[in-house]
């Protein structure tokens, strides 16, 4: 008796753990930002009325009245990108503006996105001028990724508002490379988005003043991260970034937003391990091995 007494105290304890978690989550996901309007929910044009339906449970948008939404187009990828407009558009995102916090990307179900990291649609979009915004990826098939982006542009071009045309290309420029770099040359995919950042963060800092100045960063880059090129995907790489010297790109904003990511993910981490990471995960390991000992323990 005594021991149904302890496991009914400890499961309550979970639950009130618990409880405050989802509570604040159900009443987000009802609030409209009056400044920003509703989230906007972009679905690939390619997507059959089923598959749409698993978008938007996916999403978290399957009330018509809680979001804006919106269908990405072959049209479109031609419009923003100068795409193929045979393409077929898959992979949708839902994006909700935030007044600060950077941008924050979640590919929500990464088995069937099969390209594209959080990592690097971040850098992309901050390449592109997005700002402030929760963006999550979804797809309901596996695809590379690569259309989500295009139906987060169209996102920031309705309301008035618009991305500016070199800067959206340019962007898609530099998530096929990082793609290309991580499929073709076999680099870690989070090894290719440090690379990438840290490519930017230089640049901001040495601000350089010709394309043999960008080569030299590039080059010490990879040296740095211990990262083998071949020539051409050298080149591929520092053609990249001239491009976006000649946008004169403000790098030291994108490295911040990208800095300022990391630092709220590590920081709230830290809250709850006390700097423990390795610790905090085995001490809750050993919490429920030791709760399922126990129940197994009231039938013996």
């Amino acid at each position: 008796m005594k021991r149904i007494t302890w496991m009914l105290i400890v499961v309550t304890f979970i639950g009130l753990a618990i409880a405050p978690f989802a509570l604040a989550s159900d009443g987000d996901d009802n609030v409209i930002d009056e400044k920003y309007g509703k989230p906007k929910l972009v679905l690939g044009e390619a997507l059959s009325d089923s598959q749409k339906d698993t978008v938007r449970n996916l999403l978290n948008a399957t009330n018509p009245d809680q979001v804006d939404e919106y269908t990405v187009t072959a049209e479109d990828l031609v419009n923003y990108i100068g795409g193929d407009p045979g393409s077929n558009m898959y992979s949708s995102a839902k994006i909700t503006r935030k007044d600060d916090g950077g941008v924050v990307v979640n590919v929500v179900n990464p088995e069937n996105i099969t390209e594209v990291t959080n990592e690097m649609y971040a850098n992309a979009l901050l390449t592109a001028g997005v700002e402030n915004a929760v963006i999550e990826v979804a797809s309901p098939l596996k695809v590379s990724g690569h259309s989500a982006l295009t139906g987060i542009y169209k996102a920031f071009n309705v309301d008035g508002e618009s991305l500016d045309q070199d800067r959206m290309e340019v962007a898609n420029e530099e998530l096929d490379v990082a793609t290309d770099l991580a499929e073709d040359a076999g680099i870690d995919k989070e090894k290719v988005s440090e690379l990438l950042s840290e490519i930017k963060r230089e640049i901001s800092e040495k601000n350089p003043a010709t394309k043999e100045d960008v080569e030299r960063i590039v080059s010490e880059q990879l040296d740095q991260l211990n990262i083998e090129l071949s020539p051409e995907d050298r080149e591929m790489l520092t053609n990249l970034f001239e491009r976006m010297r000649d946008l004169n790109i403000d790098f030291g904003k994108v490295t911040d937003q990208l800095e300022s990511i990391v630092g709220d993910l590590k920081g709230k981490l830290d809250e709850v391990t006390g700097g423990d990471t390795e610790g905090f995960w085995q001490s809750v390991k050993d919490f429920f091995q030791n709760l399922l000992d126990s129940i197994r323990g009231l039938f013996n």
